[in-house]
């Protein structure tokens, strides 16, 4: 296989490969040994296949000289190889011929590895051709997290896991498990470890303040110890409605003083440089790849900013929770697996089209895609992280959430109306994310008393000036 020509990038796909085959080192090749066809005998349907394989490339990021020396190149052997309709291909089988026909040429090790990677790339293009999604969701090991607990404690546990993942994000399933078990199983490992525990009814409040202590003297925060505490806490009221013997006491231990920390929000000054950074970068972009993942960026900073969004809510935006004419989107199954429908501002409207317009195609409905696939869960993370570091802003998602519900307190917004926004059931909860400004403050303390001052003034009960002392 050779590198086309930078003046073929324009050819079209079954074109590039033509040119592929004919340039490619048959002479390596043992008697007997098996050639693909050129895309001249292909049934249609494979030709046309292969050019939409090329788009897809070019929407994945592939480079040019990749395209040509190998990814195009094995996805043409794949269909010259087999001269049936691509829809009756064995994705194992007959795309192994492919690597069985650059085996017989003896490449070496790297090139080889570099042609195999093409035969899955194209077997992902294929997979999703026919609607399989690529993405597969496996259970974690948590055997860690099992050591030194007794079986039956184990299967119990398993069990309140399996109960408790009925209200998880399904794309947060793997991590949601690892953090179930490192809360849930910490204490209770300890216990077996440290104390001499044969029951349940065995372990007293004392096991639980030493257990504290020691957790305070290696440098544990308070409201780790305090998270840690409430897990051990529910799998015991778990395990009491399953009628093991429960001492109440254990069940009436108070955690540690926490500081009384306010969620931290970014300036106007702050979004504004963000902003500002993240519209540069859509205007300076030279190449498809690169205006398509600016146009990703922006439309998810406005999600996640004036949207109010959780990092999770816009992973998981389907198309069909899309209503931009109406300029609404439905939130479903949020945290707490509750819906609520969220508006967007005209600037927000304008960015999500700017990007579905060069979306791009990928397994299910997901809205946000990148090289065809569904969002990493730190992919945006690091984006934003990323538009930060270049703009001086230390920035995570839930503080652009933060920031939606501080500025629309202070914007004088009922705070009823941002509890809905937010998608919180309590109004507590909604208090604790929405921070008033100092010169909010005084705004409204000012115009209050200038109120006051006014009705006391047409009331005539403005105090009287005080009497001259007698001899003044």
């Amino acid at each position: 296989m050779s590198a086309f020509r930078s003046k073929d990038s324009s050819l079209p796909a079954a074109a590039r490969y033509t040119a592929s085959l004919r340039n490619s080192r048959k002479s390596r090749l043992p008697a007997g040994v098996i050639v693909p066809q050129p895309p001249s005998v292909w049934p249609a349907e494979n030709v046309a296949l292969l050019e939409r394989y090329l788009v897809w490339l070019v929407e994945d990021g592939a480079g040019q000289s990749c395209m040509a020396m190998y990814y195009l190149p094995m996805a043409g052997h794949v269909l010259g190889l087999n001269l049936k309709p691509y829809s009756q291909l064995d994705l194992a089988a007959d795309l192994e011929q492919a690597m069985a026909y650059v085996d017989a040429k003896r490449p070496s090790p790297r090139w080889a590895l570099l042609c195999r990677n093409a035969l899955h790339r194209f077997r992902r293009f294929l997979r999703q051709e026919r609607g399989l999604v690529e993405v597969a969701f496996s259970e974690p090991d948590v055997t860690r997290y099992q050591v030194g607990l007794p079986a039956w404690l184990v299967a119990q546990l398993t069990q309140y896991q399996h109960l408790r993942q009925a209200n998880w994000r399904p794309r947060r399933h793997h991590q949601s498990i690892l953090g179930f078990w490192s809360k849930h199983s910490r204490l209770f490992g300890w216990l077996f470890a440290q104390a001499d525990i044969a029951d349940l009814t065995d372990i007293q409040r004392a096991h639980i303040f030493a257990y504290m202590d020691e957790r305070l003297a290696a440098g544990a925060n308070p409201k780790t110890i305090n998270q840690e505490l409430r897990a051990f806490q529910a799998c015991l009221r778990f395990l009491q409605e399953r009628d093991f013997r429960i001492p109440q006491a254990l069940l009436t231990i108070a955690g540690l003083k926490e500081a009384a920390c306010l969620p931290r929000f970014l300036t106007d000054e702050q979004v504004n440089r963000l902003r500002t950074d993240l519209e540069q970068r859509v205007r300076e972009a030279t190449i498809p790849v690169q205006e398509r993942n600016a146009l990703l960026d922006r439309a998810a900073f406005y999600l996640l900013w004036q949207g109010g969004l959780r990092l999770g809510d816009v992973e998981e935006l389907g198309l069909a929770d899309l209503n931009l004419a109406q300029r609404q989107v439905m939130v479903r199954q949020g945290k707490g697996l509750k819906d609520r429908v969220v508006y967007l501002t005209e600037t927000a409207v304008s960015a999500l089209q700017a990007y579905l317009a060069v979306r791009g195609d990928g397994p299910g409905d997901l809205v946000f895609l990148y090289r065809h696939q569904p969002l990493d869960k730190d992919f945006l993370r690091g984006r934003l992280k990323a538009a930060g570091e270049r703009t001086g802003v230390k920035v995570t998602p839930h503080q652009l959430r933060h920031t939606f519900a501080t500025q629309l307190v202070n914007a004088g917004c009922r705070i009823t109306t941002i509890q809905a926004l937010l998608g919180h059931q309590r109004l507590n909860t909604t208090m604790t994310y929405a921070r008033v400004h100092d010169h909010t403050v005084a705004a409204d303390y000012c115009k209050a008393m200038a109120t006051i001052e006014k009705r006391l003034e047409l009331n005539g009960s403005l105090p009287a000036e005080p009497a001259a002392a007698a001899g003044d």
